[in-house]
């Protein structure tokens, strides 16, 4: 069971994201937050989640400032910050304070789910649209993933299967798990694995980093 915190200071996205969250059956939502410091309290009063979903800009500490802190105090609680901004500056600023995803809060409900699944495993996740932005960044100017894999390292040992190869080129069209699942007759599950598999195979973070890697190593033109 994944327990999970909501810090979001307008109820009606609160409730919508709560309730796509409880639809599952391995999430559990144990708290609620309007803003940092609310979050805060709960924490003090030992109800202690896998991982914090986050809002950006909430009064009286807003998710920057609680991801910082959250990272100082409470180092095992996973992180994942949901905002309307998706600016490089924002996003870069937000890892390095500890935040572990960052996803807009316009993305799918199959992306959402799958991004806390990755984080509560360890994992690191930038969501797709803002991968892609990363990924044209990168077409110019290499460096432009510096903050998301330093420790990305290149191997000749990688064994993709062909519908592995298959997938990661959909996702580097920008493809959403949904979409891809259409294009190959499969089901989201399915393409949720693949993509997964892809992450832990190449040895990086996130999807934008995957696609880096892809890139630099001829597995996609």
């Amino acid at each position: 069971m994944i327990k999970i915190i909501l810090a979001e200071d307008h109820p009606i996205v609160c409730n919508g994201i709560k309730l796509l969250l409880e639809s599952q059956e391995h999430f559990c939502v144990i708290g609620e937050a309007n803003n940092g410091k609310e979050t805060i309290e709960l924490l003090e009063n030992k109800l202690i989640p896998d991982v914090l979903i986050t809002d950006i800009g909430m009064k009286e500490m807003d998710g920057k400032e609680l991801t910082e802190y959250i990272n100082i105090h409470y180092p095992n609680i996973k992180i994942i910050v949901l905002s309307m901004v998706g600016s490089t500056q924002l996003v870069s600023t937000c890892f390095e304070k500890g935040a572990n995803g960052y996803l807009l809060k316009k993305v799918d409900y199959e992306e959402l789910l799958f991004a806390v699944k990755h984080v509560a495993k360890g994992g690191k996740y930038l969501c797709d649209e803002l991968s892609m932005e990363f990924i044209e960044s990168v077409q110019q100017n290499s460096s432009a993933f510096s903050n998301y894999d330093n420790n990305t390292h290149l191997t000749e040992d990688i064994c993709l299967s062909d519908r592995e190869l298959e997938v990661l080129e959909l996702i580097s069209d920008g493809l959403t798990n949904t979409e891809i699942a259409d294009k190959l007759f499969l089901s989201k599950r399915t393409v949720e694995g693949h993509r997964q598999n892809l992450i832990n195979k190449t040895n990086v973070r996130n999807s934008a980093a995957l696609i880096k890697y892809a890139f630099k190593n001829g597995l996609i033109c």
